[in-house]
């Protein structure tokens, strides 16, 4: 169930490598409980704008706003560094490398962001650590290390960890596209059970069965815009242009 208020509103944004123009004055918004996926061919700028909403990268031009914290692109100032934190703690985000931490175990990795961002007690972050490990099926496996999980394991730490700082919003970058296909089936298990929970979700997926059963809008890139957006239904039983259709014929 998606409500009236928007958590994340995104303004022509652009973002350029240099010469190389990447997202071309995007502009959207989400609103809470939504879950927006976003497809499109590799380099049509998804994931660029994905890291740019928490500020992973500096957007060139454009403005962000992040439950209510507004931030423009261009040049990061002393003022900036201080609200890019608090829009930071207000996003969750999932990559596709896990990115965990190979000397901390599973549980150590969870409550890490509120024990030293939010200066949560230990005992207290340890049984928030227990809790989303359980949601995500892992709670047999808070003391092992990362390198004793496998990739889908490893991929369901890495949310609960996002989890652990309680977001407004999750941002997934294909998080699925680094594991085998009989670990990707777990993963999404979890994403599914988020949005049903009414999570806030960007998702930057080729997963078009999780996309057909989950997602609420669906985002079309190509070539650093939004050429088409609509619903799942819209989406692939009424697509409008030609990029979308041959891209969608080459996945499904």
């Amino acid at each position: 169930m998606t409500s009236d208020h928007v958590v994340v509103r995104v303004e022509n944004l652009h973002k350029s490598f240099g010469d190389l123009e990447v997202v071309r004055g995007v502009s959207m918004e989400v609103h809470e409980g939504e879950v927006v996926v976003m497809f499109g061919r590799s380099g049509a700028g998804k994931s660029t704008l994905l890291r740019c909403i928490n500020f992973l990268e500096d957007p060139t031009s454009g403005t962000i706003e992040v439950d209510g914290i507004r931030l423009t692109g261009g040049h990061r100032t002393r003022h900036q560094r201080e609200q890019i934190r608090q829009l930071r703690i207000r996003t969750g985000m999932v990559f596709q490398q896990f990115n965990l931490f190979p000397h901390m175990t599973a549980l150590q990795n969870v409550i890490e962001g509120p024990v030293t961002v939010k200066g949560m007690a230990l005992e207290p972050a340890k049984a928030l650590g227990m809790r989303l490990l359980e949601r995500v099926g892992l709670a047999d496996k808070a003391e092992e290390y990362p390198i004793r999980l496998s990739g889908g394991q490893q991929q369901r730490v890495a949310i609960a960890r996002a989890l652990a700082m309680e977001p407004k919003v999750m941002l997934f970058d294909e998080p699925t596209s680094a594991l085998d296909p009989e670990l990707i089936g777990e993963v999404l298990a979890v994403m599914r059970d988020l949005a049903v929970g009414g999570m806030t979700m960007i998702v930057v997926t080729h997963e078009m069965g999780f996309a057909r059963e989950v997602a609420h809008r669906m985002l079309f890139f190509n070539d650093g815009i939004i050429l088409e957006e609509g619903t799942p239904k819209e989406i692939f039983e009424h697509t409008r242009y030609a990029e979308t259709k041959k891209f969608l014929d080459a996945v499904l």
